[in-house]
């Protein structure tokens, strides 16, 4: 008999849970308060991105090609791996 209304008591608190959280989160002031929260960080970001500095690029011919051919102090090695797979007899 106690197993029986400890069962009907979570049954009834779960229940009751799902159903008021559910009946707050559809409402119409909920859903009022989550667009005013977007609007007012869309706004934000707007306020913040043009107080924002734009700095001048300073990293213009900073990059420098290096030709292999002209290395002379190392010896490259030439990579046989498709040679291997058509060799095999």
């Amino acid at each position: 008999m106690f197993k029986e209304i400890k069962l009907a008591f979570y049954i009834i608190t779960i229940s009751l849970f799902l159903f008021l959280t559910s009946k707050y989160y559809f409402s119409d002031v909920n859903i009022k308060n989550y667009f005013r929260k977007i609007n007012n960080i869309d706004q934000s970001i707007k306020n913040i991105g043009e107080k924002l500095i734009v700095l001048e690029s300073d990293t213009e011919n900073i990059i420098q090609d290096v030709d292999k051919n002209n290395d002379t102090n190392k010896k490259t090695k030439n990579f046989s791996f498709w040679e291997l797979l058509n060799n095999n007899d």
